[in-house]
């Protein structure tokens, strides 16, 4: 294995200490919700080329891509640059743009989900472009866009158009300082009946669309309680989160119904499964009710569609898998610790990255998962060191295996 001291390797995530924070603020300060992510791409553009990196592309999609080195194995660093909206902000007690820095954390919109975890890869790609150009090994920074809204498409533009494919993928989503490992999946469905409209002052001559999906509800909420569970990622669930009606007007009889169904998947299910399930509940077929799949297909910020069905399958690496052993010698090095080991509550792009396109991936990433889309979003700056420190040191520690 080259001979890189982790104690050095420290020692220079925290000389970037002011320059990941300072970098981590001005992110928060350019809004970027999803689709609208030019701006902070426009930033990062700069960033990457002062920072070291040997190339810097922006593709068709919107995402961010910054390369250094040329051989050996490919890793990949992943930060999704787009962040929901700050919803009411009378719960936020500062200004959720800010970017304040203040007693030793980072305040502001994405500051956890997940801006700081770019700021640690810009940190990183620093240190490690600083050991020499030759490296024994190719890394690309990823921005990617989209994530908020569709998880993982990101990386099936990336993968299936850019014709980037790493070897290994790490996701920099706030992990607690743990080694997250998987996630569980979830799709959107939703479940469509027909009626026939007519006047309300006579709702005998019609067939009530919503009426229908009455029992319709009460039978996904029961499915829900039967669902399997998983020993490591837990219980598949199911929600019913909206329903929508159509009639020409609001005293006429609604000629259809639909019921929005938020379903999460875990090891063992796929949604293929999940559709099907409910396809076979006797009140769906009663009321010959379609079971539906919606497609994301939202024009990216550089003016491009790319349709995709709304399916995030679950996704494990494996305890045992080497990446994981890698990721625990890393941590033990760096921190003088052992990591905890384990997985994410929320969606992240592992979904395309491992459940879809099956490249090993694990996370680890500054910020708590509490936070995520939270009012008073903020992270620790040792957080964001901690992960520099982790991400320019575990490429060398692949290398030497």
């Amino acid at each position: 294995m080259a001979n890189v001291d982790p104690k050095l390797i420290m020692e220079r995530a925290e000389k970037y200490r002011d320059y990941a924070a300072g970098a981590l603020s001005n992110l928060i300060k350019i809004k970027s919700t999803s689709g609208a992510e030019e701006d902070v791409v426009m930033f990062l553009d700069k960033e990457f080329r002062t920072s070291g990196a040997h190339e810097v592309v922006i593709d068709n999609f919107g995402n961010i891509i910054a390369r250094i080195g040329s051989r050996g194995p490919v890793i990949a660093f992943d930060a999704h640059i787009d962040t929901v909206d700050v919803g009411d902000r009378d719960r936020w007690s500062f200004d959720p743009f800010s970017g304040e820095i203040k007693d030793g954390r980072v305040h502001g919109r994405g500051a956890s989900d997940q801006k700081a975890g770019m700021a640690s890869m810009l940190a990183a790609l620093r240190i490690i472009s600083a050991m020499g150009s030759d490296l024994p090994f190719t890394i690309f920074f990823v921005g990617s866009v989209f994530e908020e809204d569709c998880d993982g498409l990101c990386w099936q533009y990336i993968v299936k158009e850019d014709k980037i494919r790493p070897d290994i993928v790490i996701i920099t989503e706030p992990t607690d300082n743990k080694i997250n490992r998987g996630q569980r999946g979830r799709m959107e469905m939703e479940i469509v009946v027909s009626g026939l409209s007519c006047h309300g002052s006579a709702p005998e001559r019609g067939k009530n669309a919503i009426y229908k999906l009455a029992p319709i509800i009460a039978a996904v909420e029961k499915l829900n309680d039967n669902l399997i569970t998983d020993t490591f990622l837990g219980k598949g669930t199911l929600a019913a989160t909206r329903i929508r009606s159509n009639s020409p007007s609001l005293n006429a009889v609604a000629d259809m119904a639909c019921l929005y169904i938020d379903r999460r998947l875990t090891q063992g299910e796929t949604p293929e499964t999940a559709k099907a399930e409910l396809e076979a509940l006797l009140e769906v077929q009663v009321a010959e009710a379609k079971v539906e799949v919606p497609v994301f297909d939202k024009l990216s910020w550089r003016g491009t569609i790319y349709p995709t069905l709304k399916t995030y399958p679950a996704w494990v690496l494996p305890e045992n898998h080497h990446l994981i052993d890698y990721a625990r010698q890393c941590h033990q090095k760096l921190f003088d610790v052992p990591p905890v080991i384990d997985k994410w509550t929320f969606s992240t792009n592992g979904v395309a990255t491992m459940g879809l396109l099956n490249i090993p991936t694990f996370g680890f990433g500054p910020g708590q998962e509490k936070m995520a889309h939270a009012p008073n979003e903020s992270v620790a700056i040792d957080d964001i060191v901690r992960c520099a420190a982790f991400y320019s040191y575990f490429p060398w520690l692949v290398v030497g295996q």
